[in-house]
């Protein structure tokens, strides 16, 4: 064998299982189809700013400090993380601007300014949302979850999991309303439904303590997002783990029927004990296994997964400080307007009259990323692959325009005036970059039929010796739940080579 562990993918989830792997002495090649690590969690420069692509923040930054533990180190050696206080700034339909800090006594006194019966209420929410984080949802993010076994362990060992069972079956909208009766106060922690790729209505209801978590602490790396995946791909190298960059996997090689190793695309095969994918699951059963190589029962599994919904990134270099308070800022969409950008919009291929859901400003926590007195925005946005309006690759232009003539008139936010550089990612411009068909950056749909259990098996189920991590797998997409699928995948390999 050329090696023990190949893994296919440098994104968080391969990156983590890859450095546990080489930590115990497991001799690992990382195949990474493009220049970089990182995938959804990383940035890129472009004419003297450093954009990133995808995530904009860390929550639940104890799965990282989980990973580096197991690898021996501190995370503080390979990432410096800024705090980010406040949270959000959110802008009212009426222009009214508030934002929430980390204290959670101090965010109660802004909801008791927007109201008091809600303050009490945040009392209640902030108290379930702390068991929920710290000792219920929280604490799985690196535990198997792949089976209903697995599912029922983790319960048993975790009793409070049982407490919030309820909260799988609610959604989001129905878990939110539940706590907040202010259109205002449910608008402001509407967003996060989207994070998974879903609108309220369609979304679990435990995602809605993700409002919660947030006060827990929230953070972005010093250097942008790649820093992140750059560090742990430090920690992988430094156990003599090896990196091949613009390394497209073609195919998966299979002998007897288990995974041996792989084929790229100038031919070249390397073979190995184990594979280990960490990009989209239907594009690596379908394509680089092969429907002829699957059972029956595993072809129609995995072709009845629904793909995450993409989402249209924005850029922006300004030559001066926005008109913002917060790194992250959420112009206002009621709960209502979150289901219609999906029932009515998305599912019909319109792109949204106003699909910039959250604002994203880096440069308010590391100027660095942009010239002295220049400053970067990245707006992410909800809209369908295929648009009637035309196809992206010519509608970048016109799609732009409009979110700008939004923000200004809507939102009193004058970006044309200080705009430097302007650069938009499409659904489709994310599907050839990083491989995620249909630009479907969140892996896999992530409602409750396809959460856990129900999704693509860390230790795969029709092919011995292949292993899965990232958004496709496990709890799904997000830096959180992509580490975990590493820390699981890894663990599971280990065990399973002993």
């Amino acid at each position: 064998m050329d090696y023990d562990a190949i893994i296919i993918g440098a994104g968080l989830g391969g990156l983590s299982c890859a450095a546990l792997l080489a930590k115990h002495g497991l001799k690992t090649l990382l195949c990474e189809n493009t220049s970089q690590v990182g995938g959804c969690c990383s940035s890129f420069d472009y004419q003297g700013y450093r954009f990133d692509i995808g995530a904009s923040v860390v929550e639940l930054a104890w799965v990282i400090d989980e990973l580096f533990e197991k690898l021996g180190r501190n995370t503080s050696d390979y990432i410096e993380f800024i705090p980010i206080d406040p949270i959000y700034g959110f802008i009212t339909a009426e222009g009214q601007r508030f934002s929430y800090p980390v204290d959670v006594d101090k965010t109660r006194e802004v909801i008791a300014s927007l109201s008091k019966e809600d303050a009490q209420s945040w009392e209640r929410f902030s108290e379930a949302g702390s068991q929920a984080i710290n000792k219920a949802f929280g604490r799985v993010m690196a535990k198997p979850m792949g089976t209903l076994k697995d599912m029922i362990k983790v319960s048993l060992e975790n009793p409070l999991l049982l407490k919030f069972m309820q909260y799988f079956f609610l959604n989001f909208e129905s878990t939110l309303c539940k706590f907040f009766k202010s259109d205002v106060i449910r608008a402001s922690m509407s967003l996060q439904s989207y994070f998974i790729g879903l609108p309220p209505a369609l979304c679990p209801g435990y995602v809605a303590f993700l409002a919660y978590s947030e006060h827990e602490g929230i953070f972005y790396p010093r250097g942008g997002m790649i820093a992140i995946p750059q560090g742990i791909a430090r920690a992988f190298q430094e156990n003599g783990g090896e990196i091949r960059f613009n390394s497209t996997v073609k195919k998966v090689l299979l002998e007897g029927g288990r995974a041996r190793g792989v084929e790229l695309e100038d031919g070249t095969q390397i073979a190995s004990r184990i594979v280990v994918s960490n990009i989209n699951a239907k594009t690596l059963y379908l394509e680089l296994v092969g429907e002829e190589n699957l059972p029956a029962w595993a072809k129609r599994a995995i072709k009845s997964y629904p793909v995450s919904m993409p989402s249209p990134m924005i850029m922006l270099g300004l030559d001066a400080k926005p008109e913002l308070e917060a790194h992250h800022t959420i112009p206002y969409s009621t709960l209502d307007n979150m289901n219609r950008i999906w029932f009515d919009d998305y599912l019909n291929g319109r792109i949204p009259a106003f699909g910039a859901g959250l604002i994203s400003w880096p440069t308010h926590s590391d100027p660095s990323l942009a010239p002295e007195g220049h400053h970067i925005l990245n707006m992410i946005a909800f809209a369908p692959y295929d648009p009637v309006d035309g196809d992206w690759d010519k509608i970048k232009e016109p799609y732009l325009e409009r979110q700008f003539d939004v923000l200004e008139k809507q939102f009193g936010l004058h970006l044309r005036d200080h705009l430097v550089v302007a650069k938009v990612n499409t659904p489709k411009d994310f599907e050839r970059m990083l491989r995620h068909p249909r630009g479907a950056v969140y892996g896999l749909q992530n409602d409750i039929t396809c959460s856990a259990a129900f999704r693509p098996g860390i230790r795969s189920r029709a092919i011995k010796g292949l292993y899965l991590t990232g958004a496709s797998t496990h709890l799904g997409g997000g830096i959180a739940p992509t580490v975990g699928s590493g820390i699981v995948a890894g663990d599971f390999i280990l065990n399973d080579l002993a």
